[in-house]
């Protein structure tokens, strides 16, 4: 009976467990990381205005991986081994006839003074830090910005950080507070959000003029102190500090032989395979993949390649050639905690629609669908 180890327990590797066990009952599936949970991350935006808390975004894994078979084994994944057929971890190795990397990325904390912002995609913690530093504020500057990684421009988290941003601003609107507040997003892009498409940048900036929320665009970010983000075009004042840095790969991998991007992501080709390397296939933030320079690190892309890494490394397991690639496209609702703006992208088309109440009760509505399948 093959054996195959799945590294991970995020979108990536959880869709690869699924989708493994549906095509092969029979499979003996190993699932590697720290704990046997879930955290759903695009939940991470409602925290700071109450809307979830840390326990309604931490699913715990057993009785899914109960029901799928699957063998959990907590650890982190420290090495490979004999060509990825050995998985070293904290608590031994682990043998496989197959692995798929899932195990995410690793933001990049390199800026003089990042230790005094706050990085909302970190986790619930940050997320639940953010809610009580908004709390105890009377008032002042709430800067929020993000940045990317200059060698893998694709690498970055502009989306979270633009919900962050207009759910704060709802957030205090709705507790009459605002007025007491000055927001000020900044980026070193001139033109924030290009990734999602020309008209969705515009529809952004637009929103935020409407909001009267100021922008320092454009300038590379030098660092940032208690009280202060300093860039090379000026630096301003700010009572309170959410950056998003940009991603690099998973530090885990930099003691393998994987190979890697200018990035520091794992290097794989459009069927998720891993270079070089023989039924070794890697998924979702971990790795680096052929496309358009816009194609995003989202969880909907994860999910995409882990169902063609898994068809993949089946077939291979069978001794056939995988053939199975992913479709490259962007798909999410940029939410303002009431109200969203649904932005879709493929290779042919691309579609922006603009903020609206429905859209933020389909986004909760998939929050709920998705993870029912976990629970």
């Amino acid at each position: 009976m093959p054996r195959v180890t799945i590294v991970g327990s995020g979108f990536a590797a959880l869709t690869a467990a699924r989708t493994l066990r549906k095509t092969t009952p029979k499979m003996d599936i190993t699932l590697v990381s720290p704990k046997a949970e879930f955290i759903y991350y695009p939940g991470l935006i409602w925290v700071p205005t109450g809307r979830r808390t840390g326990d309604d975004l931490r699913i715990p894994l057993q009785p899914f991986l109960r029901r799928m078979g699957v063998e959990h084994v907590a650890a982190e994944a420290k090495g490979l081994g004999d060509g990825g057929r050995v998985l070293e971890t904290t608590v031994g190795n682990i043998e496989n006839d197959g692995l798929i990397i899932g195990s995410g990325g690793h933001y990049m904390k390199k800026l003089p003074g990042i230790e005094h912002t706050i990085l909302p995609c970190a986790g619930i913690a940050a997320a639940q830090r953010i809610r009580d530093r908004l709390q105890a504020m009377d008032g002042g500057t709430i800067a929020m910005g993000f940045a990317g990684n200059p060698k893998e421009p694709a690498a970055m988290r502009g989306g979270p950080l633009f919900e962050f941003l207009f759910g704060i601003d709802n957030h205090l609107r709705r507790q009459n507070r605002r007025e007491g507040f000055e927001l000020v997003f900044f980026t070193p892009a001139e033109r924030p959000g290009s990734r999602l498409s020309p008209k969705a940048v515009d529809g952004l900036l637009a929103e935020m003029g409407k909001r009267g929320i100021r922008t320092h665009l454009g300038h590379k970010l030098k660092g940032f102190t208690q009280n202060k983000v300093m860039t090379e075009g000026g630096e301003f004042d700010a009572d309170l500090i959410l950056f998003i840095p940009g991603m690099t790969g998973n530090q885990w991998i930099e003691t393998t032989d994987l190979p890697r991007s200018a990035g520091g992501f794992i290097e794989a080709d459009a069927r998720c395979r891993v270079d070089g390397m023989e039924r070794v296939y890697v998924a979702g933030d971990s790795g680096s993949f052929p496309g358009p320079e816009w194609m995003p690190k989202q969880a909907h892309m994860a999910d995409l390649q882990a169902k063609a890494a898994t068809a993949n490394l089946v077939a291979e397991l069978a001794g056939e050639q995988p053939t199975a690639t992913y479709r490259v496209e962007l798909l999410c609702i940029i939410d303002a905690d009431d109200c969203g703006m649904l932005v879709a992208r493929n290779e042919k088309r691309s579609l922006v629609l603009p903020a609206m109440r429905p859209f933020h009760w389909l986004k909760r509505g998939f929050e709920w669908r998705y993870l029912r399948q976990y629970r």
